[in-house]
């Protein structure tokens, strides 16, 4: 029986593989790999199950596309039986400079439209949810076009340090707790990227 449920978000797909809005998958993808274990797909999404000293941590990357994800995580959270505080949403935010990370208990999408979903679906905006900074679209055009777009070679250099980093927090949040994850995760750490 896991003892969370963490949701990696981004949209299944060849062509959206290795974009920015693709930040949650990818770091799931990077903890998985790390630790020899394979995802298999099941109802609204590819899951995968981590023991970590003692905890069970439920991986699920949504095969709804990015902003049905309410779906999936609605689904999962009935399945599992956890309450919304046991469940933590990675995703990425361009308010945020590349490298910086977020840890929240809970609060308003902030114009993230899978964030938003999950919110309505599971009737609470009261869950926790990991932010990734992917940078500004300042210069990339539409917003749409900048997280749908492919990451630059060097931003594609940094994004190894940024992952690990944001796997250790969410390490961190089932193992420490969110606050304590929150004060170590959440200072005014460099970003990887000025």
């Amino acid at each position: 029986m896991a003892n969370f449920l963490v949701i990696g978000l981004g949209n299944i797909g060849y062509e959206y593989a290795d974009t920015r809005h693709n930040m949650g998958f990818s770091i799931l993808d990077t903890w998985a790999q790390a630790s020899n274990i394979a995802f298999k797909t099941d109802r609204y999404g590819d899951v995968a199950e981590i023991r970590l000293k003692g905890r069970s941590f439920l991986l699920l990357k949504p095969s709804t596309y990015m902003n049905l994800s309410g779906k999936a995580a609605s689904y999962w959270l009935g399945k599992t039986g956890l309450l919304p505080e046991n469940m933590l949403v990675v995703a990425d935010d361009m308010a945020l400079p590349l490298g910086v990370i977020r840890l929240r208990k809970g609060g308003s999408s902030g114009g993230h439209n899978g964030l938003a979903n999950i919110s309505e679906f599971i009737g609470t905006d009261n869950y926790p949810r990991l932010r990734v900074g992917i940078g500004s679209h300042k210069g990339y055009g539409t917003q749409v076009d900048f997280v749908l777009g492919k990451w630059t070679e060097e931003e594609r250099l940094l994004l190894p340090e940024v992952r690990e980093r944001a796997v250790e927090a969410v390490k961190s949040f089932g193992l420490a707790g969110i606050d304590r994850t929150m004060n170590l995760f959440n200072q005014k750490l460099h970003p990887v990227q000025e």
